[in-house]
């Protein structure tokens, strides 16, 4: 049986350990936007962006309020890298979808993204597993 105390030790240290590889990874997200001159937020979306969907989707994707989605979205509309587009089944709903030079940009990002990931010495098998643990962490109320 562990003391409180051990816990507690326990706990931050695997705390540092998330917050370290969190760090990580959005620094390798923050490098490889710049090469395509795009921001660490601008870059999420891109990546996010695996298909239409609407900004409240992205939002939840990005893990970010609505609004500041909006703000990236606006961006990269404004670079002709996506489009609004009507929802084919909600009228009141927008969906975001990728254009041509938008869908290229993204296939370079996730290149890039994917050379020297912070996750890279880790098997496919550690990556699941790990990916498992945390989800079950995260989901455990």
């Amino acid at each position: 049986m562990t003391t409180p105390e051990a816990h507690a030790i326990a706990e931050r240290r695997l705390c540092g350990l998330v917050n370290g590889l969190a760090r990580r990874i959005a620094d390798h997200v923050r490098d490889r936007a710049g090469t395509l001159d795009l921001t660490a937020p601008q870059a999420t979306a891109l990546r996010e962006l695996s298909g239409p969907m609407t900004m409240r989707e992205l939002a939840d994707r990005m893990a970010c309020e609505p609004s500041n989605a909006t703000f990236v979205i606006d961006k990269l509309e404004g670079r002709g890298l996506l489009e609004r587009r009507p929802h084919p089944t909600d009228r009141r709903a927008k969906q975001l979808v990728l254009t041509e030079e938008g869908a290229a940009l993204r296939e370079r990002l996730m290149e890039l993204l994917a050379r020297e990931s912070p996750l890279a010495g880790l098997s496919q098998e550690e990556q699941d597993a790990l990916q498992g643990l945390l989800h079950k962490a995260v989901s455990h109320t």
